[in-house]
């Protein structure tokens, strides 16, 4: 049981689903969307623990101090209580170094550090900043959405160890001059296009489903893309699109999944 000192806090967090050695952001949107039954047993299957980086109450409002203090008596509060999982005091440090070292745990799936200054006082609107990590590399264009002619966004896929195109991920909006760029370079897909039949969901948590038209998969484009990935390998969060690579062919792409 919590005692009265505990249970009257208030922390700041966030709730994380830990899966085969990497943070899971679908379970965790599995878990949210089941009720009753369902919930008790997605519980099981996919346990949560919450990440907690901030204490704005303690038995009084500690939203005036400075983030330094507030980050002492959250350490405390753990360490008094002897606190352990499911609840998890998110690291800290003011050391550029560790921080750096910190930035090496892209493959659990970790998109970057949060930073917020020490003597600033805890605010209702976001006041700190976020680092993300993120990679200049390759992908082969699978279909697009908007229409061969003026395309919007670009639906991207590597070829897997197998040599099936897997799709990997989709981008953000075009630029005019991205999507002249890469229209002159699109041809209607084949017949025996890999992904014929397939629905692309419109965005994360919506059931809508994305218009999209395949295209020959021989348009190879540089992209920008952090290291947040689902339980398949997609890239869960939207590329940024740089330019088509017209010195490179679709086999020389990583493969899926690097």
């Amino acid at each position: 049981m919590l005692d009265e000192t505990l249970s009257a806090a208030r922390i700041n967090g966030e709730i994380v689903v830990w899966e085969s050695d990497r943070l899971a952001f679908e379970r965790l949107q599995q878990r949210m969307a089941r009720r009753g039954a369902g919930a008790a047993e997605g519980s099981r299957q996919w346990p949560a623990h919450y990440v907690a980086f901030d204490l704005v109450h303690a038995g009084k409002d500690l939203t005036g101090w400075p983030y330094a203090r507030r980050r002492s008596a959250l350490e405390a509060l753990f360490t008094d209580r002897g606190l352990g999982a499911p609840l998890t005091l998110c690291p800290s440090t003011t050391d550029p170094t560790v921080a750096d070292q910190w930035l090496g745990w892209t493959a659990a799936g970790l998109e970057g550090l949060c930073f917020k200054r020490l003597d600033e006082p805890y605010r209702p609107v976001r006041s700190w900043r976020k680092y993300k990590v993120r990679a200049t590399t390759e992908a082969i264009v699978g279909a697009v959405s908007g229409s061969l002619v003026l395309p919007r966004t670009v639906l991207l896929g590597r070829y897997d160890a197998a040599g099936y195109l897997q799709y990997a991920g989709r981008s953000t909006t075009l630029s005019q001059a991205a999507s002249r760029a890469l229209a002159e370079r699109l041809s209607p897909a084949p017949l025996a296009h890999p992904w014929t039949g397939w629905t692309f969901s419109a965005g994360w948590g919506t059931s809508r489903s994305l218009e999209a038209h395949l295209v020959r998969p021989d348009v190879v484009m540089e992209i920008a893309v952090d290291v947040a990935r689902d339980s398949a390998g997609r890239w869960r969060h939207p590329v940024r699109p740089h330019r088509v690579r017209t010195d490179i062919e679709a086999p020389q792409v990583p493969l899926f999944g690097e």
